[in-house]
């Protein structure tokens, strides 16, 4: 009896679903903006701590790293322990890192940060894109459920889209700038924290339960159709991964800029078009979608490529946003491919295969640009050869995703 109640009490809603759903949004864009906040920052660790560019990329993968540990081992038991008690872990992991900014003085300091904040993102994407689905379900019974979904991409692709702008913003001019932002983002994500407490739980928790490591559950019929969608996710985050982790690094060596604020901007350009895209792109087709994602990211990732010989900041900035744009569209796609694959008790399994594919794509391009950028010295020819890869890498994921979206008609 009295685990019943404790059961009663832990699923009883204190706001309404629909309110709920709104709040766990602004909770998602408030941690996934935080996880960008160092990428106007890295020059400065580097003058601090003197290292080379590679380490910027080994830093910002110790993140990646995390993102993976996170979802692998811990991304999919919402489905066993509840959405909102994960999406307040992870919460506590963010605040956690931010105290661990403010108190860093080295290289090793630095890397436990980012593999810590990783490690709560990974456990948080699933379990909050399956929280969103299911609170709007009961609290918008009669509206499309891709709503939802296109929500859960736009607070995800948006909140990293902030997190540098307001780095740039709180750096450019104001004291501190390696401990001022983290402080303020320790108090917001405290707030998170507490407001998550009053959302309605949409899970039952499981009476016994066993853990196991991650596990992706697609049924066999369309395994196909989901490594399709994935590798869409791989591409468009690799995308998102080289602006967020080496924006400053590009603006500063290609074009001879070494502001903040700028290279914020631009990695907020490339990661708001994604979001943009997805808000006025929502009533499209997905082929209409995925078609204009090809034009998109064709002509940005171009721009981007020609922007690197002429050391050109507007097509440089103008390419990325149109790249990020492309990208978004091309991972919402993939995100409602994985939500529709889904079997409900075992959404937040599939969605964390989704997520896992996006972020080794975050991860394994960005590495890679950073040794190449150490071990050639010509940021240039980088560039180039990264936007020719992602492009031809996308068309292929995009052209297939076109044809099972064909089959299925």
């Amino acid at each position: 009896m009295t685990q019943e109640r404790s059961r009663a009490r832990w699923h009883a809603p204190q706001i309404p679903h629909a309110a709920g759903f709104w709040l766990i949004a602004v909770s998602f864009l408030t941690l996934m903006s935080f996880t960008t906040v160092p990428t106007p920052l890295y020059p400065l660790y580097q003058q601090r701590d003197h290292f080379a560019d590679s380490m910027i990329t080994v830093i910002f993968a110790a993140y990646g790293v995390g993102v993976l540990a996170g979802l692998l081992l811990a991304g999919h038991i919402s489905d066993q322990l509840g959405r909102r008690r994960m999406i307040v872990v992870s919460a506590v992991l963010s605040v956690i890192a931010a105290l661990l900014f403010i108190s860093s003085a080295s290289v090793p300091m630095l890397l436990l940060a980012r593999f810590i904040n990783g490690f709560g993102i990974g456990t948080l994407t699933a379990a909050a894109t399956a929280h969103l689905t299911e609170l709007h379900d009961v609290g918008y019974p009669k509206r499309d459920n891709r709503f939802a979904a296109t929500v859960a991409t736009v607070v995800n692709t948006g909140g990293l889209a902030l997190g540098p702008l307001v780095a740039g913003l709180l750096t450019e001019w104001l004291p501190h700038p390696l401990t001022l932002p983290f402080v303020i983002y320790a108090v917001a994500l405290t707030i998170v924290t507490v407001a998550v407490l009053t959302v309605p739980e949409t899970a039952q928790p499981a009476e016994r339960w066993t853990y196991r490591p991650q596990r992706v559950r697609v049924d066999a019929a369309h395994r196909r159709e989901f490594g399709t969608a994935a590798l869409g996710a791989l591409a468009a985050f690799s995308v998102f991964g080289v602006s967020t982790s080496l924006a400053a690094t590009f603006t500063r060596a290609i074009l001879d800029n070494p502001s903040r604020l700028v290279a914020g901007s631009i990695a907020f350009g490339v990661l708001g078009g994604s979001a943009v895209a997805q808000v006025l792109c929502v009533r499209m087709s997905v082929t209409q979608r995925l078609r204009l994602a090809c034009g998109l990211m064709t002509v940005g990732l171009v721009m981007m490529a020609i922007s690197a010989p002429t050391a050109s900041l507007a097509l440089f900035a103008g390419g990325g946003v149109a790249a990020g744009a492309g990208s978004g569209l091309v991972f919402q796609a993939a995100i409602q491919t994985a939500a529709r694959l889904a079997v409900p008790e075992h959404r937040a399994e599939t969605i964390a295969g989704m997520f896992v594919a996006a972020y080794i794509g975050i991860t394994v391009p960005v590495v890679a640009v950073g040794i190449a950028l150490t071990a050639t010295g010509n940021p240039v020819a980088v560039l180039v050869v990264f936007s020719g890869l992602v492009l031809v890498t996308v068309l292929i994921a995009i052209a297939a995703m076109l044809r099972d979206v064909r089959r299925r008609a």
